[in-house]
């Protein structure tokens, strides 16, 4: 289109700036030949009114003053003079527009007073009854008495003047435009038709027609740019083929491989890659909020430095990088070009599943291990006990069998809940939800653990806030949480302490927090409440001798993730404990 070519822009620029330019200036002439017009009849009328002010003082034949004022004042306007005694006289006009005016009117609107009661001639434009554009009025006082005289004329002289000359003036200002315009055109043709070819030459060479060239027409930058334009045309063949060589050969190195392959040059550009190693690139650049970018791409900073290792050391270089939560191990090795290092090739293997998975038998060995190694010695400490006689009254050997009952209740416990939890992550959970009314639902829970807190003298309070009476959900999972939950604040609470349950059932779903002034939670820990295994510090449990399996939380996680919730653990140490969970508002049972 013409106007998004050059040729365009540059002449509508011009013009556009020839036309502001002549705009301000009409804008201002016709301001300023306005002012002129008038300021010129009022100096006129000025003079005037001034010779028959003279007149008056120095003559008093008032026929001679009639007669002499007709012949010094303009046909077209009109004279008033009141003497000192209170006469007013008129003069004729050859104005329909003026003769229309009553005299007196001058008179009522103390116009002749105000020149008066002046000691300069006063200049007025004035607007008078049945006239369309008004007057222009100029009265002087008489020296040494108390006449004066008023001279006045149509505005509409004044406005015939204005329409001509801003005639002329708007003429001036087409003509320049059309001049400019032209020129405008002429300019921008001239200066754009080698700019023109050269973007034809440039089509071609987007065709790959890398043997055209623009022919030099002027010796300015413009022939400068032609020449260089060509040289580039020369340069850039020499390039693409060289590139295409190149990527014949990497193309082929890796496509043939499974894992992430990186082709770098010497400057660290990266070259080559295939879809493992964009995957790993784009985790790399969301990690570190890098902006992809379309042109030449760069390895990241932190890697720079094991490139710049290969390239120096000549040498091969392995390194484990996480990611985004998944383990890359990378092996970064020179590339030669004969003897010359002219870059390096860097291959990733995703190593998360095996990491994973070798990580969760660790845990898995370990954390069983010891969560049962202390039951089993319990076990079989106390029975040997039994066995060898060491307990010779009735009393302390039911005191050891209780103790080996709770012990292997322990067992049970911790064998029932690793089932329940591996049942869980494995998705094969089953909410049996229904209807519930929450109200006796949570008194029923509260009763069951009053008893539990007035024997360690702890206070258990309840608070509901019940806007919406009944909610969907499972009771007897939910129940569990609700379970784990005080019972850890319980057990976690010194005496003379409380636990706080707060339960809430709106239009937004069903909002429980159990806060405790419990010992609290150490800050380093907070992250990992919700993990399998998890205990913190020992010396936290208030009883040494009812401990968890470590697994309550995990299991509570599981539950309320099941009834798409949310659970979440504030805490500060040696303050107190909050944990709040939330269950979304729902119709499906």
């Amino acid at each position: 289109m013409f106007w998004r070519s050059v040729v365009g822009k540059l002449a509508v620029t011009i013009l556009l700036l020839v036309c502001f330019v002549l705009f301000l200036l009409t804008i201002f002439l016709l301001e300023f030949f306005e002012n002129f017009h008038i300021q010129e009849a009022e100096e006129d009328l000025l003079q005037t009114a001034t010779k028959v002010s003279v007149m008056v003082e120095n003559h008093e034949d008032r026929s001679l003053i009639y007669e002499t004022t007709e012949r010094v004042k303009d046909p077209a306007s009109k004279v008033i003079i009141e003497f000192s005694n209170g006469d007013i006289w008129a003069s004729d006009t050859n104005d329909s527009n003026l003769t229309a005016i009553n005299d007196n009117w001058f008179t009522k609107e103390m116009y002749i007073q105000e020149v008066l009661n002046s000691h300069d001639p006063i200049k007025k434009q004035i607007e008078v009854p049945n006239q369309e554009l008004g007057v222009m009025l100029v009265g002087v006082a008489v020296p040494n008495t108390d006449a004066a005289v008023l001279i006045y004329q149509s505005l509409a002289i004044v406005d015939k003047t204005k329409a001509e000359t801003t005639k002329i003036i708007l003429l001036a200002a087409a003509v320049a435009i059309i001049l400019t315009t032209i020129f405008a055109f002429f300019l921008s043709t001239r200066i754009t038709s080698p700019l023109i070819k050269m973007r034809e030459a440039a089509f071609d060479l987007t065709r790959g027609e890398f043997n055209t060239k623009v022919p030099i027409l002027t010796h300015d930058e413009i022939g400068e740019l032609a020449m260089a334009f060509n040289h580039m045309g020369r340069q850039l063949k020499f390039h693409i083929n060289a590139l295409r060589q190149e990527k014949e050969q990497l193309s082929s190195i890796v496509n043939s491989m499974a894992d992430g392959v990186i082709t770098l040059s010497r400057s660290g550009e990266i070259i080559a890659t295939n879809r493992p190693a964009e995957m790993f690139m784009e985790a790399w650049e969301f990690e570190q909020n890098i902006e992809k970018s379309d042109g030449v791409r760069k390895l990241p900073k932190e890697l720079l430095a094991l490139f710049q290792e290969v390239i120096d050391g000549e040498k091969e270089v392995l390194e484990e990088i996480t990611i985004q939560g998944r383990t890359w191990v990378m092996i970064m090795t020179p590339l030669y070009d004969q003897s010359y290092i002219r870059g390096a090739v860097a291959v990733m293997r995703d190593m998360t599943e095996e990491r994973r998975l070798d990580k969760l038998r660790k845990d898995f060995i370990a954390n069983v291990s010891h969560e049962l190694r202390t039951p089993i010695s319990m076990l079989q400490g106390y029975s040997e006990a039994i066995v060898d006689d060491i307990a010779e009254t009735k009393e302390e050997k039911n005191e050891l069998a209780q103790i080996i009952y709770e012990e292997s209740l322990r067992l049970s416990r911790l064998v029932n809940e690793l089932l329940d939890l591996a049942s869980m992550e494995a998705g094969h959970l089953t909410l049996k939800t229904e209807m519930v009314e929450v109200e006796p639902y949570v008194d029923r829970i509260y009763r069951k653990f009053r008893g539990v807190a007035e024997e360690h003298h702890i206070e258990l309070v309840l608070t509901k806030n019940m806007a919406d009476p009944q909610a969907i959900f499972d009771p007897d999972r939910i129940e569990q949480v609700f379970t784990n939950l005080i019972d850890n604040a319980i057990r976690h609470t010194s005496e003379g302490g409380f636990v706080k349950v707060k339960v809430e059932n709106d239009q937004n779903g069903l909002s429980v927090s159990v806060e405790d002034s419990g010992s609290g939670i150490p800050e380093e820990d907070l992250p990992f409440v919700f993990e399998r295994f998890y205990k913190a510090d020992k010396s936290r449990t208030r009883n040494k001798h009812v401990k968890g399996t470590g697994l309550g939380l995990s299991i509570a996680k599981n539950i309320i993730t099941s009834h798409k919730g949310t659970i979440t653990v504030k805490s500060k140490l040696n303050v107190g404990t909050t944990f709040n969970f939330q269950l979304p508002k729902t119709d499906e049972i």
